[in-house]
Protein backbone atom coordinates (compact mmCIF):
# COMPACT_ATOMS: atom_id res chain seq x y z
CA UNK A 1 0.00 0.00 0.00
CA UNK A 2 1.49 3.35 -0.69
CA UNK A 3 1.79 5.45 2.20
CA UNK A 4 -0.09 8.63 2.65
CA UNK A 5 0.90 11.98 4.57
CA UNK A 6 -2.21 13.90 4.63
CA UNK A 7 -0.69 15.34 7.87
CA UNK A 8 2.32 17.79 7.91
CA UNK A 9 2.85 18.28 11.72
CA UNK A 10 2.40 16.42 14.85
CA UNK A 11 1.67 18.06 18.03
CA UNK A 12 3.22 17.17 21.52
CA UNK A 13 1.02 16.54 24.79
CA UNK A 14 4.84 16.59 26.30
CA UNK A 15 5.40 15.50 29.74
CA UNK A 16 2.63 17.48 31.53
CA UNK A 17 -0.40 20.35 30.27
CA UNK A 18 0.37 22.47 34.36
CA UNK A 19 2.17 25.64 33.52
CA UNK A 20 3.75 25.47 36.64
CA UNK A 21 5.01 22.30 36.63
CA UNK A 22 6.83 23.06 33.07
CA UNK A 23 8.51 25.59 34.25
CA UNK A 24 10.18 23.22 36.95
CA UNK A 25 10.82 20.51 34.45
CA UNK A 26 12.32 23.50 32.47
CA UNK A 27 14.59 24.26 34.92
CA UNK A 28 15.54 20.54 35.99
CA UNK A 29 15.77 19.11 32.60
CA UNK A 30 18.02 21.65 31.21
CA UNK A 31 19.94 21.63 34.05
CA UNK A 32 20.41 17.41 33.81
CA UNK A 33 21.11 17.95 29.87
CA UNK A 34 23.96 20.32 30.26
CA UNK A 35 25.34 17.84 33.29
CA UNK A 36 25.02 14.57 30.50
CA UNK A 37 26.89 16.73 27.73
CA UNK A 38 29.61 18.40 30.38
CA UNK A 39 29.81 14.37 31.98
CA UNK A 40 30.64 12.81 29.06
CA UNK A 41 32.48 14.83 27.09
CA UNK A 42 34.83 14.81 30.10
CA UNK A 43 35.32 11.08 29.74
CA UNK A 44 35.67 11.50 25.80
CA UNK A 45 37.99 14.01 26.66
CA UNK A 46 40.05 12.65 29.57
CA UNK A 47 40.11 9.37 27.10
CA UNK A 48 41.28 11.27 24.65
CA UNK A 49 44.30 13.15 26.41
CA UNK A 50 45.29 10.17 29.00
CA UNK A 51 48.13 7.74 28.08
CA UNK A 52 47.48 5.58 30.96
CA UNK A 53 43.72 4.94 29.55
CA UNK A 54 44.64 3.44 26.56
CA UNK A 55 43.31 0.18 26.56
CA UNK A 56 40.23 -1.33 24.65
CA UNK A 57 38.08 -0.58 27.83
CA UNK A 58 38.98 2.85 27.59
CA UNK A 59 38.73 3.12 24.09
CA UNK A 60 35.32 1.56 24.18
CA UNK A 61 34.03 3.81 27.10
CA UNK A 62 35.23 6.84 25.10
CA UNK A 63 33.11 6.10 22.02
CA UNK A 64 29.85 5.35 24.26
CA UNK A 65 30.18 8.16 25.84
CA UNK A 66 30.04 10.32 22.57
CA UNK A 67 27.16 8.20 21.43
CA UNK A 68 25.02 8.85 25.18
CA UNK A 69 25.67 12.90 24.40
CA UNK A 70 24.08 11.93 20.69
CA UNK A 71 21.40 10.27 21.96
CA UNK A 72 20.25 12.66 24.64
CA UNK A 73 21.06 15.19 22.10
CA UNK A 74 18.08 13.51 19.87
CA UNK A 75 15.05 14.06 22.31
CA UNK A 76 16.46 16.64 25.04
CA UNK A 77 16.72 19.73 23.81
CA UNK A 78 13.41 19.46 22.21
CA UNK A 79 11.71 18.51 25.07
CA UNK A 80 13.47 21.62 27.23
CA UNK A 81 12.62 23.65 24.55
CA UNK A 82 8.59 22.66 24.31
CA UNK A 83 8.20 23.10 28.19
CA UNK A 84 8.31 26.89 27.44
CA UNK A 85 6.18 26.62 24.09
CA UNK A 86 2.58 27.20 23.93
CA UNK A 87 2.12 25.34 20.92
CA UNK A 88 4.79 21.71 20.59
CA UNK A 89 4.36 21.60 17.16
CA UNK A 90 6.86 19.26 14.90
CA UNK A 91 6.78 19.19 10.81
CA UNK A 92 6.39 14.93 9.59
CA UNK A 93 9.72 15.15 8.14
CA UNK A 94 11.60 16.47 11.66
CA UNK A 95 9.43 13.70 13.61
CA UNK A 96 10.72 11.24 11.07
CA UNK A 97 14.50 12.16 11.13
CA UNK A 98 14.37 12.43 15.06
CA UNK A 99 12.89 8.95 15.25
CA UNK A 100 16.05 7.81 12.93
CA UNK A 101 18.34 9.60 15.10
CA UNK A 102 16.66 7.96 18.55
CA UNK A 103 17.01 4.57 17.36
CA UNK A 104 20.32 4.90 15.06
CA UNK A 105 22.08 6.13 18.75
CA UNK A 106 20.23 3.65 20.49
CA UNK A 107 20.62 0.58 18.07
CA UNK A 108 24.96 1.84 18.77
CA UNK A 109 24.48 1.99 22.56
CA UNK A 110 23.45 -1.69 22.75
CA UNK A 111 25.56 -2.74 20.20
CA UNK A 112 28.83 -1.15 22.23
CA UNK A 113 27.64 -2.50 25.47
CA UNK A 114 28.05 -5.72 23.95
CA UNK A 115 31.42 -4.90 22.64
CA UNK A 116 32.65 -3.70 26.15
CA UNK A 117 31.21 -7.51 27.86
CA UNK A 118 32.73 -9.21 25.28
CA UNK A 119 36.05 -6.68 25.88
CA UNK A 120 35.84 -7.77 29.63
CA UNK A 121 35.13 -11.27 28.70
CA UNK A 122 38.71 -11.62 26.99
CA UNK A 123 40.63 -9.57 29.71
CA UNK A 124 39.30 -11.58 32.62
CA UNK A 125 38.88 -15.01 31.00
CA UNK A 126 41.94 -15.05 28.60
CA UNK A 127 44.35 -12.50 29.50
CA UNK A 128 47.34 -14.10 28.07
CA UNK A 129 46.02 -13.07 24.41
CA UNK A 130 44.18 -10.14 25.41
CA UNK A 131 46.85 -7.93 23.62
CA UNK A 132 46.39 -10.02 20.38
CA UNK A 133 42.76 -10.63 20.06
CA UNK A 134 41.78 -6.78 21.73
CA UNK A 135 44.43 -5.36 19.32
CA UNK A 136 43.74 -1.81 17.99
CA UNK A 137 42.51 -2.39 14.52
CA UNK A 138 39.83 -5.19 16.54
CA UNK A 139 38.88 -2.27 18.54
CA UNK A 140 38.24 -0.13 15.64
CA UNK A 141 36.46 -3.00 13.66
CA UNK A 142 33.76 -3.44 16.70
CA UNK A 143 33.10 0.05 17.28
CA UNK A 144 32.61 -0.09 13.38
CA UNK A 145 29.94 -2.49 13.63
CA UNK A 146 28.29 -1.29 16.30
CA UNK A 147 27.60 1.97 14.34
CA UNK A 148 26.30 -0.08 10.80
CA UNK A 149 24.28 -2.73 13.67
CA UNK A 150 22.59 0.73 14.91
CA UNK A 151 22.10 2.32 11.35
CA UNK A 152 20.36 -1.10 10.33
CA UNK A 153 18.48 -1.07 12.93
CA UNK A 154 17.22 2.12 12.50
CA UNK A 155 16.69 2.01 9.17
CA UNK A 156 14.62 -0.51 9.30
CA UNK A 157 12.31 0.91 11.93
CA UNK A 158 12.19 4.32 9.92
CA UNK A 159 11.67 2.18 6.93
CA UNK A 160 8.44 0.48 8.34
CA UNK A 161 6.75 3.73 10.20
CA UNK A 162 7.69 5.91 6.96
CA UNK A 163 5.28 3.52 5.33
CA UNK A 164 2.00 4.35 7.59
CA UNK A 165 -0.34 6.42 6.40
CA UNK A 166 -1.07 9.21 8.64
CA UNK A 167 -4.17 11.03 7.49
CA UNK A 168 -6.02 11.78 10.77
CA UNK A 169 -5.26 12.68 14.48
CA UNK A 170 -2.12 14.64 14.93
CA UNK A 171 -1.33 14.58 18.63
CA UNK A 172 1.45 12.42 19.78
CA UNK A 173 1.04 12.12 24.26
CA UNK A 174 4.87 12.07 24.66
CA UNK A 175 7.20 14.68 23.94
CA UNK A 176 9.04 13.12 20.88
CA UNK A 177 8.32 10.23 18.14
CA UNK A 178 8.57 7.14 19.17
CA UNK A 179 7.09 3.82 17.61
CA UNK A 180 4.40 3.28 19.70
CA UNK A 181 2.56 6.75 20.03
CA UNK A 182 3.39 7.15 15.81
CA UNK A 183 0.98 3.50 15.40
CA UNK A 184 -1.57 4.57 17.30
CA UNK A 185 -1.90 7.77 15.21
CA UNK A 186 -1.70 5.81 11.44
CA UNK A 187 -4.75 5.30 9.99
CA UNK A 188 -4.59 1.60 8.73
CA UNK A 189 -4.33 -2.03 10.75
CA UNK A 190 -0.67 -1.88 12.43
CA UNK A 191 -0.79 -4.58 13.52
CA UNK A 192 1.94 -6.47 11.21
CA UNK A 193 3.99 -3.69 11.55
CA UNK A 194 3.96 -3.69 15.10
CA UNK A 195 5.02 -7.08 15.18
CA UNK A 196 8.27 -6.41 12.72
CA UNK A 197 9.30 -3.14 14.79
CA UNK A 198 9.21 -5.87 18.04
CA UNK A 199 11.03 -8.12 16.14
CA UNK A 200 14.04 -5.65 15.00
CA UNK A 201 13.76 -3.42 17.98
CA UNK A 202 12.63 -5.70 21.04
CA UNK A 203 14.29 -8.59 20.20
CA UNK A 204 17.51 -6.77 19.98
CA UNK A 205 17.30 -5.81 23.56
CA UNK A 206 16.70 -9.06 24.26
CA UNK A 207 19.36 -11.18 22.69
CA UNK A 208 22.03 -8.11 23.51
CA UNK A 209 20.54 -8.37 27.18
CA UNK A 210 21.11 -12.50 27.42
CA UNK A 211 24.02 -12.36 25.66
CA UNK A 212 25.65 -9.50 28.07
CA UNK A 213 24.17 -11.58 31.13
CA UNK A 214 25.98 -14.94 30.12
CA UNK A 215 29.31 -13.35 29.53
CA UNK A 216 29.10 -11.55 33.22
CA UNK A 217 28.03 -14.98 34.44
CA UNK A 218 30.78 -17.00 32.59
CA UNK A 219 32.78 -13.89 33.85
CA UNK A 220 31.94 -14.65 37.45
CA UNK A 221 32.95 -18.54 37.08
CA UNK A 222 35.79 -17.65 35.90
CA UNK A 223 36.74 -15.72 39.17
CA UNK A 224 36.68 -18.58 41.10
CA UNK A 225 39.55 -19.44 40.40
CA UNK A 226 41.26 -15.59 40.84
CA UNK A 227 42.95 -14.45 43.99
CA UNK A 228 40.88 -12.01 46.25
CA UNK A 229 42.23 -8.74 45.21
CA UNK A 230 42.21 -9.79 41.34
CA UNK A 231 38.36 -10.62 42.00
CA UNK A 232 37.67 -7.17 43.61
CA UNK A 233 39.22 -5.16 40.65
CA UNK A 234 37.76 -7.42 38.60
CA UNK A 235 33.94 -7.30 40.16
CA UNK A 236 34.52 -3.98 40.39
CA UNK A 237 34.90 -3.28 36.65
CA UNK A 238 31.89 -5.55 36.01
CA UNK A 239 29.75 -4.43 38.66
CA UNK A 240 30.10 -0.79 36.77
CA UNK A 241 28.65 -2.24 33.52
CA UNK A 242 26.20 -4.61 34.59
CA UNK A 243 24.48 -1.38 36.53
CA UNK A 244 24.65 0.19 33.28
CA UNK A 245 23.26 -2.49 30.64
CA UNK A 246 20.66 -2.96 33.71
CA UNK A 247 19.72 0.66 33.32
CA UNK A 248 19.49 0.77 29.69
CA UNK A 249 18.40 -2.27 28.66
CA UNK A 250 15.42 -2.59 31.08
CA UNK A 251 12.98 0.65 30.04
CA UNK A 252 14.39 -0.45 26.69
CA UNK A 253 12.57 -4.23 26.81
CA UNK A 254 9.63 -3.14 28.56
CA UNK A 255 8.80 -0.30 25.45
CA UNK A 256 9.88 -1.87 23.05
CA UNK A 257 8.66 -5.89 23.42
CA UNK A 258 5.24 -5.42 23.69
CA UNK A 259 2.52 -5.69 21.45
CA UNK A 260 1.34 -1.79 19.69
CA UNK A 261 -0.04 -0.37 23.11
CA UNK A 262 0.71 2.68 24.59
CA UNK A 263 0.87 2.74 28.70
CA UNK A 264 0.49 6.44 31.06
CA UNK A 265 3.60 5.55 32.33
CA UNK A 266 5.61 5.19 28.83
CA UNK A 267 6.82 8.63 29.14
CA UNK A 268 8.26 8.15 32.69
CA UNK A 269 9.95 5.29 31.27
CA UNK A 270 11.30 7.34 28.37
CA UNK A 271 12.94 9.96 30.01
CA UNK A 272 14.70 6.82 32.15
CA UNK A 273 16.55 6.03 29.17
CA UNK A 274 16.67 8.97 27.57
CA UNK A 275 17.89 11.66 30.27
CA UNK A 276 18.38 9.13 33.22
CA UNK A 277 20.53 6.87 31.95
CA UNK A 278 23.18 9.00 29.87
CA UNK A 279 23.58 11.21 32.98
CA UNK A 280 24.20 8.12 35.31
CA UNK A 281 26.97 6.51 33.21
CA UNK A 282 29.46 9.21 33.46
CA UNK A 283 28.93 8.80 37.34
CA UNK A 284 28.84 5.11 37.44
CA UNK A 285 32.33 4.88 35.64
CA UNK A 286 34.16 7.45 37.38
CA UNK A 287 33.00 6.92 40.54
CA UNK A 288 33.82 3.67 40.72
CA UNK A 289 37.14 3.20 38.56
CA UNK A 290 40.38 4.78 40.35
CA UNK A 291 42.08 5.17 37.13
CA UNK A 292 39.83 7.26 35.54
CA UNK A 293 39.55 9.81 38.66
CA UNK A 294 43.29 9.61 38.56
CA UNK A 295 43.10 10.55 35.33
CA UNK A 296 40.45 13.34 35.23
CA UNK A 297 42.99 14.96 38.33
CA UNK A 298 45.58 14.89 35.75
CA UNK A 299 44.40 16.78 33.27
CA UNK A 300 42.18 19.42 35.11
CA UNK A 301 45.76 19.75 37.42
CA UNK A 302 47.29 20.69 33.58
CA UNK A 303 44.38 22.78 32.96
CA UNK A 304 44.91 24.90 35.41
CA UNK A 305 48.48 24.96 34.42
CA UNK A 306 48.16 26.06 31.54
CA UNK A 307 45.72 29.26 32.90
CA UNK A 308 48.02 29.97 35.18
CA UNK A 309 50.30 30.82 32.37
Amino acid sequence: MAHVHNVTEFIFLGLSSNPEVQKACFVIFLLLYTAIVLGNFLIVLTVMSSRSLGSPMYFFLGYLSFVEICYASTTAPRLISDLLAERKAIPLWGCMTQFFFIHLFGGTEAFLLTVMAYDRYVAICKPLSYTTIMSRQACAVLVGAAWVGGFVHSLVDSLLVFRLPFCGPRVIDHYFCDVLPLLKLACSDTVLIGLLIVANGGTLSVISFVVLLASYVVILLHLRTRSSAGRRKALSTCGAHVTVVTLFFGPCIFIYLRPSTTLSVDKMVAVFYTVITPLLNPVIYSLRNAQVKKAMKRLWIRAVKAEER
